[in-house]
């Protein structure tokens, strides 16, 4: 049954694109249409058979942390999987969302989307005096908000949960607004459980309500009728009168606008069941469908979520965790046949050119979801703190664990994964008691687009996302020392990095075993050096990247010491927080951390090496790109062809300094 309900759905997927590719066809078709196909007044565009498909459609959600700005994903994908029309989306978010969401949007670039984003704290002084027992707390009453947060020309809204689901285009629930009378203003479906009727326990009082009531979680805001009424009254009179019998409310804004529907029935447009299928415990859902295709939008309003009870809830979940899978980069399709500007800056690479798939990896923009899970830092109060940044794909996720038991301090780690990686990720990560007990991690998903990992990209927004003054710049599959967060903070201090420009090296040594008793000092790290069963950091295959680092002098020094910088040096180093970002031409293997090291050089910072300072890599099987690296002529020649533009491009950044590079490269 399984099986046959996702070929349905996959039919449905088909049949989807097929109607968008004909829309498209035929909006291409009409005369002066792709000039600007967002503007929803277009005159060409109002004059066209498809004028309806032309009409910007408005979409409002209250989006407040880490979980809920998850979930307003899902949402999204499946909106923009079924819509045929230009959308505006209108969020209400506190400051995480708010970080969350604009950075996804930006990165996003869905043709014919505009987000906007309202401040929630600026409204919380409207709500926050009335009590509430619902687990959404006080932005479980924002929507009452919304005729004074949305712009005050914004005549009509649809308004959403972020536990919604959408099985059709939303254009047809648009519509509805049309069947709305001269005297409603607001758009519901009823309440499908028994919670208003007051006979779900003994004692059971509920705020009153008309008959079962209706339920928020869609709703057809007219917000230019609402204004007029005096709404912002009418609502704060009908919720101060209940609360002086209720004393609080149960289920936040429902309880207040079912309040009001019942001293003002005539306010209110009854939607069909089937625009808010509720799956919560004991509701009658099953009642508004006779066939599941027959469904519009889900609502899964029961805090047991995907794990509640319903006759269909198979098919249900099969088509939430379609979406919550679904690779947003196909979103991005053209709605109405017009180039993006992505598209345009790819058209102007030539693709006769030798390298040009690496060209095109540069000018690729990723979807960036920052903070995935709940994410808590507090500033140390000495300005010494120092945050590990790391980047990592799925095959390295055994690797975590390890470096939160070895390292106490912030963390920023950049994961590049797909859709459904991610997905795998979160249940990895809410499985760990390591991970779940660590809340100073920022974990932030770069969606997989293209073939080349683009490792500096990945690093990059790692880097860009740390709340410390300073940044241990280092790659997921080595394990710090014991120890070392607390004595870089020392050695911050003792070096004065707030007023000098330094880059503190960390040295850096390898196993080949897969089970090392780790040693928990220098004395020990050398005894195992001795030994074998440690070695200086590709010693056998790539003795320049770390030589520089000088390990027979390091064997007995007791104070830091001074190097200097040589051809392919790419050592692990603390900086300042403004340091360089990492050159994002070099993507998969090859030059990816020395082209940064020669630019901390070139912008004359001290390299330091920490006497008491180590770090060992973990065996773990070789990347596809060095394989490719390996094999292919074409990709090494590129790799030439990347680090001459690179030398030019220092050269014109630091001028006759940046020679040295060069020449040193010549050398080699």
């Amino acid at each position: 049954a399984r099986l046959l309900e996702r070929d349905v759905l996959a039919s449905r997927v088909r049949e989807v694109e097929e109607e968008n590719r004909q829309i498209r066809l035929q909006l291409s078709q009409s005369q002066g249409l792709a000039a600007q196909p967002e503007r929803a007044n277009h005159s060409e565009c109002s004059r066209s058979p498809t004028a309806e498909k032309c009409e910007l459609i408005h979409v409002a959600c209250v989006c407040a942390g880490h979980n809920a700005s998850r979930d307003v994903v899902t949402l999204v994908k499946s909106i923009l999987f079924h819509r045929r029309n230009p959308l505006h989306f209108h969020f209400i978010t506190d400051t995480v969302a708010n970080q969350i969401l604009s950075t996804l949007f930006q990165s996003w670039m869905v043709p014919s989307v505009q987000v906007s984003f309202y401040d929630a704290d600026e409204l919380k002084s409207e709500v926050s005096w009335i009590p509430n027992k619902h687990y959404s707390g006080i932005y479980g009453l924002m929507k009452l908000t919304l005729t004074k947060a949305l712009p005050s020309n914004l005549s009509k809204v649809i308004v959403l949960d972020t536990d919604i689901t959408f099985a059709t285009d939303i254009a047809e629930l648009w519509a509805i607004f049309r069947k709305f009378t001269e005297k409603q203003v607001i758009g519901l479906v009823e309440n499908q459980s028994d919670w208003y009727l007051g006979n779900l326990w003994k004692n059971h009082k509920p705020w009153p309500a008309l008959g079962r009531g209706f339920n928020t979680g869609v709703i057809l805001l007219y917000l230019e009728r609402l204004r007029r009424i005096g709404w912002e009254q009418m609502w704060r009179l009908t919720a101060e009168r209940e609360l002086m019998s209720m004393l609080s409310t149960s289920l936040a804004d429902q309880d207040i606008f079912n309040a009001f529907i019942k001293q003002n029935p005539v306010l209110v447009h009854q939607l069909p069941c089937f625009w808010n299928v509720q799956l919560s415990d004991h509701t009658r859902s099953e009642q508004c469908y006779t066939e599941v295709s027959d469904l519009k939008v889900i609502h899964w309003n029961s805090p047991k979520k995907l794990r509640v009870k319903n006759k269909h809830v198979e098919f249900f979940r099969n088509l939430y965790l379609t979406f919550l899978e679904y690779d947003g980069n196909l979103l991005r399709r053209e709605l109405f046949g017009c180039p993006s500007q992505l598209q345009h800056a790819l058209e102007e690479l030539d693709e006769d050119d030798q390298c040009y798939d690496f060209r095109r990896e540069r000018i690729m923009v990723h979807r960036v979801h920052l903070y995935f899970l709940q994410y808590e830092y507090t500033p140390t109060d000495d300005g010494t703190d120092v945050t590990l940044v790391a980047q990592l794909s799925m095959d390295r996720l055994q690797m975590l664990e390890a470096i939160c038991k070895h390292w106490e301090g912030p963390i920023s780690l950049a994961l590049y994964m797909s859709d459904a990686e991610a997905q795998q990720f979160l249940r990895y990560a809410q499985a760990s008691e390591v991970l779940k007990n660590r809340k100073n991690v920022g974990y932030h998903i770069v969606y997989k687009e293209g073939q080349f990992y683009p490792v500096n990209l990945v690093r990059n927004v790692a880097l860009r996302n740390v709340n410390t003054p300073y940044v241990f710049l280092t790659d997921v599959d080595f394990l710090p020392v014991y120890g070392l967060y607390d004595y870089l903070r020392k050695s911050i201090v003792q070096l004065d990095m707030a007023n000098t420009k330094k880059a503190l090296v960390v040295p850096a040594f390898e196993t080949l075993r897969y089970r090392l008793s780790f040693p928990k000092s220098k004395a020990e790290l050398l005894s195992m050096l001795d030994m074998g069963t440690l070695y200086t950091f590709r010693y056998h295959v790539w003795t320049k990247g770390h030589a520089p680092t000088n390990y027979a002098k390091w064997r007995t020094a007791t104070t830091p010491y001074k190097v200097e910088w040589e051809a392919d040096f790419e050592p692990y180093v603390v900086v300042r927080r403004d340091c360089p970002e990492y050159d994002q031409r070099f993507v998969g293997f090859g030059w990816n951390k020395v082209s940064h090291i020669i630019e901390l050089d070139a912008q004359e910072y001290d390299l330091i090496v920490l006497p008491n300072a180590f770090m060992i890599h973990m065996p773990h099987a070789p990347s596809f790109d060095i394989s490719k690296f390996r094999s292919s002529p074409s990709y090494r020649y590129c790799l030439t062809t990347l680090k001459d533009e690179f030398h030019q491009d220092l050269s014109r950044k630091y001028g006759s300094a940046a020679l040295k590079y060069l020449t040193a490269q010549r050398n080699i």
